[in-house]
């Protein structure tokens, strides 16, 4: 009669280093496989699963070396003790990065033979683990740039006078730099909920829900203001209006596919330095009824050329956000700022540090088929549905 053998793992992003392991600890006898649930992966692992136990489950029983499988119902690094009861195995095989004393006094309790492994791929593949693999991959979820309007979505701005923010989602095409304005805090926040990609889910409630869940009730802090959430989970180009609150009362977007292709084909971003840590974009504040709305005309008269396509309108629009921008926020022109924006006189028809300034990358206007210097990125907007 064979033996029964037991291991037991998470097995999330299922990879050839997992199938080599099977086959050697099925060499013992016959095969059975623990998998850890999906709550139990979250508390050990502080993320969610790639893929959800009942998948794991499906994918663990489909490899030849396995007899059967199940999903651990207990909790911790030992939440398969249930299963193994259940099995009554002979051996229980880990591999040598996963043994451990625990194991196998526990091994020695129920009278089960420890086994530990070492971990090595088959002939002509390359050791894989989880962990490897998973530096390797990289998110899919989308960053954001500002168009105009920005800071109108922190009330103490949109007191003076209620108006609109435009934003963009924008595919990760090259991996932004941090701090770079590209509102990589939130979607460092983002990526702890879904660490790959959004859902396919209503796009409004999505950036509802990453609003909240960057925004502590209980922080008496800084609120990040809504546009950053709203840039990156609303696909195609958007605008947001605010009326003296943290969330607008409207939302509108354009998804109109010759719209989009026009502002991606002016749009180009350029890359100067990441926003220095000791940096305050808010210190000198000088916000005025009149500095406001001069804010929320230009995103106003930028929305409009954007809509009819008109490049000079929307330069005008786009250099005059940015103006008042500055003339509310002088300290988004930091030391070196000013340099980089002098360099592209010559190139662009307008500019505009993307996000609060101070630092990261300046978006630019180009003219039609513009030439683009090396260190230009252009950008590609998310559509509706990717």
């Amino acid at each position: 009669m064979r033996k029964k053998v037991f291991v037991s793992g998470c097995y999330d992003m299922l990879h050839s280093g997992h199938v080599a392991f099977f086959k050697e600890a099925s060499q013992y006898g016959d095969l059975y496989v623990g998998i850890g649930s999906d709550s139990t992966i979250e508390e050990l692992k502080h993320r969610r699963t790639v893929y959800s136990e009942k998948e794991r489950l499906y994918m663990v029983k489909a490899i030849r070396y396995v007899t059967d499988a199940f999903i651990n119902s207990g909790s911790g690094m030992l939440d398969f003790i249930d299963t193994m009861d259940k099995v009554r195995p002979d051996i229980f095989v880990v591999n040598s990065d996963g043994g451990s004393e625990e194991k196998r006094r526990l091994c020695a309790e129920r009278g089960i033979q420890y086994v530990e492994l070492t971990r090595v791929p088959d002939a002509g593949l390359q050791a894989r683990s989880t962990t490897s693999l998973r530096s390797e991959v990289k998110s899919h979820l989308p960053y954001r740039i500002d168009i105009a309007g920005t800071w109108i979505d922190q009330p103490y701005v949109s007191h003076y006078d209620d108006g609109w923010a435009i934003t963009a989602s924008i595919e990760p095409t090259v991996e932004f730099m941090e701090r770079g304005g590209m509102s990589t805090s939130t979607r460092n926040a983002a990526k702890k909920i879904w660490p790959y990609e959004l859902p396919d889910y209503n796009e409004e409630m999505l950036a509802r829900l990453l609003f909240c869940f960057e925004n502590d009730p209980e922080s008496k802090g800084h609120v990040s203001g809504a546009q950053d959430a709203i840039g990156i989970c609303m696909s195609g180009i958007t605008r947001h209006h605010y009326n003296d609150r943290y969330w607008p009362d409207r939302i509108e977007s354009c998804h109109d596919e010759e719209t989009i292709s026009w502002l991606e084909n002016h749009i180009v971003l350029l890359p100067m330095f990441p926003r220095r840590p000791d940096c305050s974009v808010v210190e000198g504040k000088d916000i005025t009824e009149d500095k406001v709305k001069a804010l929320t005309s230009a995103a106003d008269r930028c929305w409009d050329a954007i809509m009819r396509r008109d490049l000079n309108a929307f330069a005008d629009a786009f250099r005059d956000s940015f103006n008042a921008q500055v003339a509310m926020f002088p300290a988004m022109i930091q030391p070196g700022v000013q340099e980089y924006i002098d360099s592209m006189r010559n190139y662009a028809l307008a500019w505009k540090m993307v996000g609060a300034g101070g630092g990261g990358y300046l978006a630019l206007v180009m003219p039609d088929d513009a030439e683009l210097l090396p260190d230009m990125i252009p950008i590609k907007i998310r559509r509706r549905g990717f």
